[in-house]
């Protein structure tokens, strides 16, 4: 019982943390006032370039930070069409996620002959807490030591939380949210406050990209992304558009992908097709009970317009 409980929260946690750098991406940028719905296609530059670049550097750390800087590039364009030209965010965002597995998959076919995924990357993101445990052969034990990635992805929780509640910037991050001719009034710079935030939310939605192909799996390909920004983007809806809610909502996920694990292994016969809409399923039923009680930043999804009333 033990070893299938340590067993069952190394699975939740390790398919959690993906989520939740882009589920606190996706916090981070609605907070400011901008709805990105392209946290999908963030997410798969993210793990396609994380791959790559750990493949040809085989340094697992260099293709995580470069997976950011791809997530926050291709965000750049969200921000410059929301922001600058006040364009319609849903639409920007579902372009983006075109974009970014158009992208990807081209890459791969220009760097690995032709193929639209890449070749296994040779090191993956170390453990947690291996120079603790070292070797050890005690399954438990084991179980026990997680990913770097879900360390990681705690402590950018623990600190946006930090920043939107505690500090004078995350002050006007929320300022920005709920009321942009406010705060101009007061000398905030609406323009630049929303370009920092919907940039570091590619950033940090190229982070679980990277999270998903370079620690839960360690190979790109075109289903390694499958609806996780949508679940992100669900996770930041039944949080209520904060941090902590957020992470919650993303170990719920996680923990249903942990059970279609331990339940196609297990002695129950249950066809996997059922078993991989899980997920998917729980998606649908937290968003059809929750999201009629959650209220999004007032200024969510309305593009600003200095001087405008």
């Amino acid at each position: 019982m033990l070893l299938t409980l340590t067993l069952a929260i190394n699975i939740t946690l390790m398919y959690s943390a993906p989520l939740i750098f882009t589920s606190l991406g996706g916090v981070l940028s609605e907070r400011s006032g901008v709805v990105n719905i392209g946290l999908e296609g963030m997410m798969v530059i993210g793990a396609f370039t994380g791959a790559a670049v750990g493949y040809f550097s085989q340094n697992p750390w260099l293709g995580f930070l470069c997976a950011g800087l791809a997530g926050g590039f291709l965000a750049l364009f969200h921000a410059i069409a929301c922001v600058s030209f006040r364009a319609n965010q849903t639409i920007s965002g579902v372009a983006l996620n075109f974009i970014g597995l158009g992208a990807a998959l081209f890459l791969s076919r220009i760097f690995f002959d032709g193929a639209t995924m890449t070749k296994p990357v040779p090191n993956k993101m170390p453990k947690a807490f291996t120079w603790l445990l070292g070797d050890t052969e005690n399954q438990i034990l084991r179980n026990l030591n997680v990913d770097i990635t879900v360390l990681l992805a705690m402590g950018i929780a623990v600190l946006l939380w930090f920043i939107l509640y505690k500090t004078k910037w995350g002050l006007r991050i929320r300022a920005v949210g709920e009321h942009p001719a406010a705060a101009d009034t007061l000398g905030i710079n609406v323009y630049r406050i929303r370009y920092i935030a919907v940039i570091l939310s590619g950033v940090l939605a190229g982070f679980g990209g990277a999270a998903q192909s370079l620690a839960v799996v360690s190979i790109f390909s075109p289903t390694v992304i499958s609806g996780h920004g949508f679940i992100a983007l669900a996770a930041v809806i039944f949080g209520k558009w904060t941090p902590q809610g957020s992470v919650l909502a993303c170990l719920l996920f996680g923990f249903a992908q942990a059970l279609v694990v331990l339940l196609g292994g297990g002695t129950v016969n249950i066809p996997p097709q059922l078993l991989s809409m899980l997920p998917y399923v729980l998606t649908i039923v937290v968003l059809v009970l929750f999201v009629g009680r959650s209220a999004a930043p007032k200024a969510s999804g309305t593009p600003y317009e200095k001087g405008v009333r």
